[in-house]
């Protein structure tokens, strides 16, 4: 048992991962396909102390919410299971970006608490295992875990209890780069579970997005493949618009007039021959994907739209490091 220090990326669902199965286990409902970013980063470090009566956790320079403990422990417990090991630890988190905003910081959150517990507490874990702990704390997470793009898809078993990401293609798949428009640095009002469990019990246009989610995921995973970026950013955008229709519809409105006023901009920009398209998770925050060669162009338009904050550039990240230390 020792001590170790993850780094990880949070991730962007292209395909948008929305809605909860069922039952126990965290299993997502529909498949996603995400892209991990470099110019954002988690960096955690556990280590593992046997002289504390509880976990000590600590996220961006102070004490960690109760919520956020909760899964924490949790995830921690799991570990220990698995050594069989009574052993507390001393977590230290910090994310260079904003904390619960919607800028996916669950996901490379637990995805490095999950990479940085099994090293810490000796466990012999593959990457796919690791992959399926990160998930049962935030589904997303599992994808974090691999570097480019990833997916994730809901377990042909409904009774299975084991799921991890795969990986489907490395960072070079196609010349994207991701510009993230920041509007605010607060966390949000609605958290990414309580959305989705509001948008399942309550959008008369939940049914319709499962329906349409698996289609749009096909389409875009295609494209990937191939290397059409315009093809993955128009894809990109219908899933997104698509899944925050389902979700307006519930009461769950994440958008703000700076959402709007990018949106706005975004169609702009296409209207004149840029290729830029847009894609928002649970949060206000836009990030526009564009073409290596229209990055400079389409940044200089967004930083003068009222209401944002900053804008980071972003490139797919490569795959998470861990570092062990006795």
């Amino acid at each position: 048992m020792s001590r170790a220090r993850a780094v990880t990326h949070p991730n962007i669902a292209l395909s948008k991962y929305w809605g909860k199965r069922a039952g126990e286990g965290n299993m997502p409902a529909v498949p996603s396909l995400s892209v991990a970013l470099s110019g954002m980063h988690t960096e955690t470090v556990c280590e593992v102390l046997p002289s504390l009566a509880e976990d000590e956790l600590v996220l961006d320079g102070g004490p960690m919410a109760a919520n956020g403990r909760e899964r924490c422990a949790a995830l921690l417990d799991r570990v220990r299971a698995r050594v069989d090991s009574p052993a507390r630890a001393r977590v230290v988190s910090r994310n260079d970006f904003p904390t619960g905003a919607g800028l996916a910081s669950s996901a490379s959150g637990f995805a490095a608490l999950a990479l940085a517990a099994v090293r810490a507490y000796g466990l012999d874990a593959s990457i796919a295992e690791v992959s399926d702990l990160a998930r049962r704390s935030s589904a997303s997470a599992a994808r974090s875990l691999f570097g480019g793009f990833a997916e994730l898809a809901p377990p042909p078993d409904a009774g299975a209890t084991f799921l991890a990401a795969t990986p489907l293609a490395g960072p070079d798949a196609v010349p994207l780069r991701v510009l993230v428009c920041v509007v605010t640095e607060s966390a949000k009002d609605v958290p990414s579970t309580a959305g989705m469990n509001r948008t399942r019990d309550h959008s008369p246009f939940y049914a319709a997005w499962l329906d349409e989610a698996p289609r749009v995921h096909a389409a875009l995973r295609a494209a990937l493949l191939a290397g059409d970026l315009p093809g993955v950013g128009e894809l990109a955008e219908r899933s997104a618009l698509a899944m925050h229709a389902s979700a307006i519809a519930a009461g769950v409105i994440y958008f703000g007039a700076p959402t709007l006023a990018i949106l706005s901009a975004v169609r702009g920009l296409r209207a004149r021959g840029i290729g830029a398209w847009a894609t928002i998770d649970a949060g206000p925050h836009v990030k526009v994907l564009v073409d290596e060669a229209d990055r400079a162009r389409v940044a200089s338009a967004l930083h003068g739209i009222p209401g944002v904050l900053r804008v980071i550039e972003a490139r797919p990240a490569a795959a998470p490091t861990v570092e062990v230390t006795p």
